[in-house]
């Protein structure tokens, strides 16, 4: 696993990853973690960065380590400022499901006038593009477009943190999210990422992201192949 040599600390980014794996399933609840060593090797880290990352994991309550007993995953829900409810994500762990995430591409871009992130970002912004796979199959394909404020990125960044991370990291605090859903054939080579046939209408959602002032900071577009997985929302009373 490729890690960033930025300013991030090398524990932080560790930490965050193995969070990703348990939020995404990858590591089910009541089962182990892999050993200090293993991850040691995967990480090509020293067992004092592996210890720092685990024990974060400890004290948030998502691991729980047992004398010679391994360290065994306690929690696979996050808690958020922007939101009350479980994400989808969290839903489809829990029900036995496993997610992946894999970042493809981040690139600064020059924006087309009339369109979207023109009218929120100006004359450019930066795009990310990633892929969530449920059971290894692709499912929901993401365009992310974020103020150019944030600069060039190398996808091994995006590996070691989640996106909001990647954003608080910039010191932009977001404090309201919209969420739009429509139904809409997504462009071709989503279509084929998504091994789905040019001109099948999937599930579209549309995210926009404010910051305390009201400012759009982030913009993203994702497609849903519902024929998978229907897209849920738990509500608790």
């Amino acid at each position: 696993m490729s890690l960033s040599r930025k300013d991030r600390p090398l524990y932080l980014q560790i930490k965050n990853i193995l969070k990703d794996r348990i939020l995404y399933g990858v590591y089910p609840l009541g089962t182990q973690i892999p050993s200090e060593p293993q991850l040691e090797k995967e990480f090509g880290v020293s067992k004092i960065t592996v210890r720092g990352a685990i024990q974060e994991l400890v004290q948030e309550g998502y691991l729980e380590k047992g004398s010679g007993k391994g360290t065994k995953v306690i929690r696979i829900t996050s808690t958020s400022k922007l939101s009350k409810w479980k994400r989808f994500t969290e839903i489809l762990v829990e029900e036995g499901h496993q997610i992946q995430k894999q970042w493809l591409r981040a690139e600064m871009e020059q924006t087309e006038a009339g369109t979207e992130p023109h009218r929120l970002f100006g004359e450019s912004c930066l795009r990310l593009e990633r892929v969530y796979l449920l059971d290894d199959v692709p499912y929901i394909y993401y365009t992310h477009y974020l103020t150019n404020t944030i600069g060039d990125l190398d996808l091994s960044d995006l590996n070691a943190q989640s996106l909001y991370g990647l954003l608080e990291d910039q010191n932009i605090s977001l404090d309201k999210l919209r969420d739009e859903f429509d139904v809409a054939a997504p462009p071709e080579h989503i279509a084929t990422m998504l091994q789905i046939s040019t001109g099948k209408p999937l599930l579209k959602r549309s995210r926009y992201s404010y910051d305390e002032q009201g400012n759009v900071r982030e913009y993203s577009i994702g497609y849903y192949n519902t024929e998978l997985q229907n897209y849920v929302v738990n509500y608790e009373v």
